[in-house]
């Protein structure tokens, strides 16, 4: 057994991959758990384990030595909260102190964003353990925000004049590698990261347009309209139904809170599109 006392999640992952590399950075041993070993990064002090989320077992022995874990949300699905269930009890088993938690900006039982409720329920399973946590409840990706729009170049969605402030992955990451970095310090704390503006997604696709040169615009599409132009993709509803919920969220006012946490606890601004989008 190595003399590693954090694991990392999702190393494979945008966020996941940014931690690890800033602990590596940091001279930090760490393990990193994956699904695919074959693709884990190739960073110095890390150590390789396979283990998914639902796998009680697997995650058990992957986490035995650990103290703290940096757990990445799993991926969508319906299972999603089911199978965080498991991997936090599985890392109570394995003797782990504490938990860092990827959440959502916002998260409730009341959330309008289907999924941001997911969220609250996995926050909610930790508080019941005797496990010390912290929630890193990102807002948007900030990254995603282009991707919202269409092959034409349209972003549609029933967001009216509400306002997202979108975070980046790369200032999310900087947070937890912080937090990972100072294992106690942020115990029981709870950090809502935004980026530093709230744009409604008008002012998205003219930033867009006026960086990238891709001319984008936004349709406000009622949400019968929304349900009606994603039906094509197949998706089962508890998709679609998060989908839509997402515009609906920024519509109403729930992502659009400034906080200024990351400059707080990082000492270096938050990123914003415009800035995002001229690094590529």
């Amino acid at each position: 057994m190595s003399g590693a006392t954090i694991a990392v999640t999702g190393a494979t992952g945008r966020l996941g991959l940014r931690v690890a590399q800033r602990l590596a950075e940091a001279g930090l041993p760490q393990r990193l758990l994956v699904r695919d070993p074959g693709r884990a990064p190739e960073l110095p002090g890390a150590e390789v384990r396979r283990a998914a989320y639902g796998e009680r077992a697997a995650v058990r022995d992957a986490l035995t030595g650990v103290d703290t874990v940096f757990m990445v949300s799993g991926a969508e699905s319906a299972e999603r909260v089911d199978d965080h269930r498991t991997f936090i009890d599985a890392a109570v088993a394995a003797g782990v102190r504490r938990l860092v938690y990827t959440s959502f900006f916002g998260a409730g039982p009341d959330a309008t964003f289907t999924l941001a409720r997911d969220h609250w329920a996995t926050e909610q399973h930790l508080r019941d353990t005797p496990l010390a946590w912290t929630f890193l409840r990102n807002n948007l990706y900030l990254e995603m925000l282009p991707l919202f729009a269409g092959r034409d170049g349209v972003l549609r969605g029933p967001a009216g004049n509400g306002r997202v402030a979108g975070v980046s992955i790369a200032d999310v990451a900087g947070v937890a590698a912080l937090v990972l970095r100072e294992p106690g310090r942020h115990d029981g704390q709870t950090y809502e990261l935004s980026g530093p503006q709230a744009l409604t997604l008008e002012q998205v696709a003219e930033i867009i347009t006026f960086v990238t040169g891709r001319q984008t615009s936004y349709h406000d599409e009622t949400v019968e309209e929304a349900y009606a132009s994603r039906a094509s993709y197949g998706a089962p509803g508890w998709q679609v139904e998060a989908w839509v919920s997402t515009y609906l969220a920024i519509a109403r006012g729930e992502l659009a809170a400034t906080t200024g946490t990351v400059e707080r606890l990082t000492g270096a601004p938050a990123v914003n599109l415009e800035e995002l989008l001229r690094l590529g």
